[in-house]
């Protein structure tokens, strides 16, 4: 079938400000959006936004509201401590469609791709929500929580949901329904990675995301842990900064952040990858075939709930924060690692949502 498409239509892209997950998952969005002619604005908050304007220095970038999502030091206060934020977030998704809506006729925006911010959407264009949890997991109020999103989801044109519909898939529950009436599409996974053949130069890579303070308490518990370890090591702290900084402290490397050029390379050079069990960060480690070890963030049940799938399934053993030691990386060779895939996106297909 042949599809005719309006040249240079443009397309406001938007992920969450949470950790860098949902920024770094929208790069081969934003990518193929040029290639299939669109023109592309980006628009975010926070660390999100610092990342994708060093990505795209050339295109467009506006700020939206922050959500001023923070964690807490305790995880089992994670769920109240968002809650006390309720009125913040819900202040920050009704100035957004407000925004949102002026931007529309301000920059002549002919569609949406909303990844997560729930406050990005118009009935004047065709918008698109991406997200891989239809369920959002938060222990007891779990149905409550995922009614909630499913009720937001339902007023966009199509929802994707980076992974497969069927067996085997990554997200499990939390991107599966049993039923549903929402349009989704399940679009395969998104990686901003390209597996290569490349001679070793580490035998542990560590990459550190998400919001505060328990990024900062992840970093200082592993510095701790990995005196007593002898191979080479790469630690990326994902603090994005105006200026790249490098240092070498022994047998370790130390890099506030790295470009999607530079981790893509550090990750093919590394032997074993220690991170959190976000899900951008699964799907790269899928893309490239790693092996890896997680420590989900404290409190945060998607990670919680990832990490347990993977280790049940013999692909990836976890640890909590408080009971990782530096011993627990030999249980690796036990595990069989996350498979390659290779997901060929129809994007011609998928935009046609922007030509109707």
């Amino acid at each position: 079938m042949s599809i005719e498409y309006t040249a240079n239509k443009t397309i406001l892209i938007t992920p969450l400000n949470w950790g860098l997950g949902h920024a770094t998952r929208c790069i081969p969005i934003i990518k193929a959006l040029q290639e299939n002619n669109y023109i592309p604005i980006i628009a975010s908050d926070g660390i999100a936004l610092a990342l994708l304007q060093k990505e795209f220095p050339y295109i467009q970038t506006l700020e939206l509201p922050s959500y001023h999502i923070e964690y807490a030091k305790n995880g089992k206060n994670f769920k109240w401590k968002l809650i006390k934020s309720l009125p913040k977030m819900i202040t920050a998704i009704v100035d957004e469609k407000k925004i949102v809506n002026s931007w529309i006729k301000k920059y002549d925006i002919d569609g949406i791709i909303s990844d997560n911010r729930l406050g990005v959407f118009s009935k004047k264009v065709p918008s698109v929500f991406i997200t891989h949890q239809l369920n959002v997991m938060t222990g007891n109020t779990t149905k409550f929580t995922s009614k909630c999103h499913q009720y937001f989801i339902k007023k966009y044109n199509e929802c994707w949901i980076p992974d497969t519909d069927g067996d085997p898939n990554l997200t499990g529950n939390l991107g599966h329904l049993k039923e549903s009436k929402l349009n989704l599409k399940y679009i395969g996974p998104l990686s901003r990675m390209r597996k290569k053949d490349t001679p070793k130069q580490y035998d542990l890579m560590i990459i550190l995301s998400g919001p505060e303070p328990q990024r900062t308490l992840l970093e200082e518990k592993l510095q701790e842990e990995i005196a007593q370890y002898k191979g080479e090591i790469v630690f990326v702290k994902g603090i994005v900064e105006k200026t790249q900084t490098k240092q070498q402290i022994k047998n370790v490397t130390y890099y506030n952040f790295m470009n999607t050029k530079q981790l893509e390379q550090t990750f093919n050079e590394s032997d074993l990858v220690l991170c959190r069990s976000g899900y951008t960060t699964v799907m790269d480690l899928a893309k490239l075939g790693k092996k890896a070890f997680f420590i989900p963030t404290p409190g945060q049940y998607e990670q919680e709930y990832l990490a347990i799938k993977l280790q049940e399934e013999q692909l990836v053993p976890y640890a909590t924060q408080n009971d990782f030691t530096i011993e627990d990386l030999s249980k690796v060779k036990s595990f069989k690692g996350l498979s390659e895939f290779e997901n060929k996106i129809d994007w011609d297909l998928l935009f046609t949502v922007f030509e109707k």
